[in-house]
């Protein structure tokens, strides 16, 4: 029986992303943040199911910056939203 050969040591980080950009692998870090995406946007409300929907970019940052202008969950400012609705039914904005 022959003696395993020593496993390679691996390369430093900065190595590897020279040998990447090198073969033109594109690198796994988002190319620009997202418009929507928010840190600290953690709350505990007891909410606990999802709604998926889809709406254009514009209403998903009103949305957003609705929320966090009045510092609620988006949850909570759809709660809103549907008891405004409600109080003035047809009520054209």
């Amino acid at each position: 029986m022959s003696p395993k050969p020593k496993a390679s040591k691996p390369l430093a980080s900065e190595q590897l992303e020279k040998i990447a950009e090198a073969d033109g692998f594109p690198s796994r870090q988002p190319a620009r943040p997202q418009p929507h995406a928010r840190k600290g946007r953690r709350y505990r409300t007891g909410r606990n199911q999802q709604i998926n929907i889809k709406a254009t970019s514009r209403v998903i940052e009103e949305l957003y910056k609705m929320a966090d202008e009045r510092r609620v969950p988006l949850g909570e400012l759809l709660e809103q939203a549907l008891s405004a609705l409600k109080r003035h039914p047809g009520g054209g904005a």
